[in-house]
């Protein structure tokens, strides 16, 4: 049975990626710029910004997901060095994980995605792309942050549809199963929750007295959230909400938040 190679494999999306192909009894050979032992799969050591080492990471695997990124433009450079080892290796199947909204909001991250979308379109036939929305982990650093100060400014109008990173990673495993899809159903929470609401909630579950500041925050990048475009409402097939999330992060039961 041939490998598959998981890049961003220590990650949070990429840890469970791998431990549920694992569970699986899939060969898993995860590609890190460090070395390591030990997690009961095999190690790569490579570096997808420069390209060393992909071509050795990538020989001989089934397939690869993709769940690297390194929060900017860097992810282009990243995506076209993975996809060239793979182009030359002759690997079937590409999965990438991308964003809900990067063909509609214009933030620099998001651009930065699309581009790599397409560099993963152009790889060849045997190639998934899966769009998810926000992870609860990601939402909730972002309010961890802002509670810092006694003062939280809350983007007026914004509006999140946060996922479990967990499920994410489950779909990935089940598309990485199957044959290329091209792009994939897009996943979605089960809810979608106002930035304001998110920040009540949060600061209710961690004990937290906080003056909220809504701010209506200028731009073609914030028009665009408003008008709901980091959602997927039709795709809303995530079933671990942000109240289960605030649980599981400072214990209690799941808070009820005013969503909408």
């Amino acid at each position: 049975m041939k490998p598959i190679l998981v890049t961003g494999g220590t990650g949070t999306l990429g840890r469970e990626v791998v431990r549920l192909l694992l569970a699986q009894g899939c060969e898993v050979r995860v590609l890190s710029r460090r070395e390591h032992s030990g997690g009961g799969h095999a190690w790569a050591v490579g570096d997808l910004a420069t390209g060393a080492g992909v071509d050795a990471a990538v020989a001989g695997v089934s397939a690869v997901v993709d769940c690297a990124t390194t929060q900017g433009k860097a992810d282009v450079t990243a995506t076209a060095n993975l996809v060239a080892a793979v182009r030359r290796a002759g690997v079937p199947h590409l999965v990438y994980v991308s964003i809900v909204g990067v063909d509609r909001v214009p933030l620099g991250y998001y651009r930065a995605k699309l581009a790599a979308e397409r560099l993963v379109r152009e790889s060849g036939p045997g190639w998934t792309i899966l769009r998810a929305t926000q992870f609860h982990d990601l939402l909730l650093s972002v309010l961890r942050v802002t509670a810092k100060s006694p003062v939280v400014p809350v983007a007026a109008g914004v509006r999140f549809q946060p996922v479990d990173v967990r499920e994410v990673a489950a779909r990935l495993v089940e598309l990485v199963g199957g044959e290329p899809a091209g792009y994939a159903p897009e996943l979605g929470g089960p809810r979608v929750i106002g930035y304001e609401e998110a920040a009540r909630a949060y600061l209710r579950a961690a004990g937290l007295r906080r003056v909220l500041l809504p701010v209506r925050l200028p731009g073609e990048t914030f028009r665009r959230l408003r008008a709901g475009g980091n959602l997927t409402p039709e795709h809303a097939d995530g079933r671990g909400t942000f109240e289960e999330a605030l649980a599981a992060r400072f214990g209690g039961p799941a808070l009820s938040v005013n969503l909408g």
